[in-house]
């Protein structure tokens, strides 16, 4: 799954616990009727997939959705949902006036001779 849009915030990468277990994230606002900001985390190794990254940039992210489940000391059971990144890619933008198209090069060149053939007549019918 993909999500598209301009990044408008990217985290400093964030160790936890005694593991070293990594995280960042990143917030991805949508080009839609109703922009969306969607927080995306990349986590361990693919936090340094954001260093190539800065605010403004347009991207496409490919994402997978994480849900987990846990029951809190109270018994009761509580849902977690999650999007994680694992890859980026910039999307490549035309430059403004780069609109022109290039010259037609048909093989034809232009004439200026429109008189009559040699025998002094045109072949038109009017």
């Amino acid at each position: 799954m993909e999500v598209k849009g301009k990044i408008k915030l990217i985290t400093e990468t964030k160790t936890y616990g005694s593991n070293g277990f990594r995280k960042r994230e990143m917030v991805v606002t949508t080009d839609e009727q109703y922009p969306q900001f969607i927080n995306i985390e990349f986590i361990q190794d693919k936090t340094e997939l954001l260093d190539k990254f800065k605010v403004g940039d347009e991207v496409e992210v490919s994402i997978n959705l994480r849900g987990r489940e846990w029951v809190n000391p109270q018994g009761e059971t509580k849902y977690f949902n999650s999007i994680q990144g694992w890859r980026i890619t910039k999307i490549q933008t035309e430059a403004p006036g780069n609109n022109v198209p290039p010259p037609v090069n048909d093989g034809f060149e232009p004439t200026n001779n429109f008189s009559a053939d040699d025998n002094g007549e045109d072949d038109l019918p009017f």
